[in-house]
């Protein structure tokens, strides 16, 4: 069990950064896989880019790659999303997931953040 809170979303212009944290309060957070999704206006929920227990792996789609980071930090029970080069496209609400399996869909997601806004201006 695990609960999810996410935040430092925001209003930014294109090519600018903002950093997403996701705390979570359950005492077996390092045992967790973890990963963002975002969802936008109209659009399914999609996969932005997962984290292993121990951080040592990492996943990001295409979409991202290269200018998003996902990070986690054990000791603090926090996850981040580093985003930089932001484009307009990348608009959306964004959630913290986490499962005790890999996250590859929504599907795999057994616990989720209340979601934060991110807006991008053109």
């Amino acid at each position: 069990q695990v609960q999810l809170v996410d935040s430092g979303g925001g209003l930014v212009q294109a090519g600018g950064s903002l950093r997403l944290s996701c705390a979570a309060s359950g005492r077996t957070f390092r045992r967790y896989n973890m990963g963002w999704f975002r969802q936008a206006p109209g659009k399914e929920r999609e996969f932005v880019a997962t984290i292993n227990w121990s951080g040592s792996s990492t996943n990001y789609a295409d979409s991202v790659k290269g200018r998003f980071t996902i990070s986690r930090d054990n000791a603090k029970n926090t996850v981040y999303l580093q985003m930089n080069s932001l484009k307009f496209e990348d608009t959306a609400v964004y959630y913290c997931a986490a499962s005790l399996n890999i996250i590859v869909v929504v599907n795999d997601v057994g616990y989720w953040g209340q979601g934060t806004q991110v807006t991008v201006s053109s």
